[in-house]
């Protein structure tokens, strides 16, 4: 069997570092792994639709934004097959027969989604779209018979509802799609990074986010001004690790070498971490030096993008390209559906030629 890759992201916004440590930096290094056969990534536009209906522009004009991340951190068209949910319509053919294998009460119950439908105070009035788009997931990854689908944690429960719909169309229908597994995170950090405010996530609404498109100068602004431990109020008070902003930006992104460039009295993080527990460092000098260590990491991707947006045209050829890779693969997943549930009718030779023979008696 081939191994497969489904992925994705919801175009609501600029690509932030919360994405690129949770997801994107990990997409590159599978994609130049060479472990797997096929990798798609999917700019899930008609599943963010699902919550913005009453605002496609905003939708429509991210699908851009995302593509210019992807591209500028490293996912590559020649490796990868970026293509956008809403062009390919066998998609939502496959969402209309996956929900006669799925209860109202199943879908009540997945965490995911009573999280979700929480956080957007959907509990009296749920759009239907968004009710069932654990529905939609489940026929993207098995579209394209995906083997593996790297989510974070809090989105295993989807996974899960995907092997359930899988194992009962099989149970039905007989052998036809493939279960997929999740791959998490192997590094916690990188599972959830906390936004600059020291909340629990980045949101663009709490306007806690560094995004990848941030210039140098928002880039400085925003860590001078991260969350650190607010007893630290002199250089000669002990400091908090814990729940200190700073320090999980350096846990996620600063590595050895980083200490001998830009801060040498350290040869390591757990020095600066000792110095900084017992007293003596000061939240700017670490700020300083997480600044130097994030500006390593951007400035790259940030000059790629602006070699990419110089062609935007270019960006949309990709991504159409993608599209029609994509939809001929989810092409051969439906025609196999559909001949599975016997609703083939034009395709079956013998379906025809036994009704003929039917009508001849």
């Amino acid at each position: 069997m081939q191994k497969i890759i489904l992925t994705g992201d919801r175009p609501t916004g600029r690509l932030h570092l919360g994405h690129y440590v949770g997801s994107l930096k990990r997409r590159v290094e599978l994609q130049n792994s060479g472990a797997y056969d096929k990798i798609f990534i999917m700019i899930a536009d008609a599943q963010a639709l699902t919550d913005n209906a009453d605002n496609p522009d905003k939708i429509r004009e991210n699908i851009i934004e995302v593509a210019l991340d992807y591209l500028s951190c490293g996912l590559d068209p020649a490796k990868s097959s970026l293509f956008i949910q809403s062009q390919i319509p066998e998609l939502t053919e496959l969402t209309c027969y996956y929900m006669n294998l799925v209860t109202v009460s199943r879908l009540q119950r997945n965490p995911t989604v009573k999280a979700e439908i929480q956080l957007r105070n959907f509990e009296t009035s749920i759009p239907v779209g968004f009710f069932t788009y654990p529905i939609s997931q489940a026929s993207d990854i098995t579209a394209f018979r995906a083997t593996t689908v790297p989510v974070g944690e809090d989105q295993l429960p989807m996974i899960e509802q995907t092997r359930e719909i899988v194992r009962k169309f099989n149970s039905v229908y007989g052998e036809t799609l493939v279960e997929p597994e999740a791959l998490i995170p192997e590094n916690e950090i990188c599972s959830r990074l906390p936004g600059t405010d020291g909340k629990a996530k980045m949101s663009k609404s709490l306007g806690n986010c560094i995004y990848l498109s941030d210039t140098e100068e928002e880039v400085k602004k925003k860590v001078m001004n991260m969350y650190t431990d607010p007893g630290h109020l002199k250089v000669t008070d002990p400091g908090s690790l814990e729940g200190n902003t700073v320090f999980i930006y350096l846990d996620a992104f600063c590595r050895d070498e980083h200490f001998a460039k830009y801060c040498p009295d350290y040869k390591n993080l757990q020095e600066m971490k000792d110095h900084y527990q017992r007293g003596g460092l000061g939240d700017v000098k670490v700020k300083r030096f997480l600044n130097a260590v994030l500006e390593d990491e951007l400035a790259p991707i940030r000059t790629r993008r602006k070699e990419l947006e110089k062609n935007i045209p270019a960006v949309y050829e990709i991504l159409k390209q993608g599209c029609v890779a994509a939809r001929a693969e989810a092409s051969k997943t439906l025609a196999d559906v559909k001949a599975a549930m016997r609703i083939n009718y034009f395709e079956d030779e013998e379906l025809i030629q036994s009704q003929q023979e039917r009508f001849n008696q």
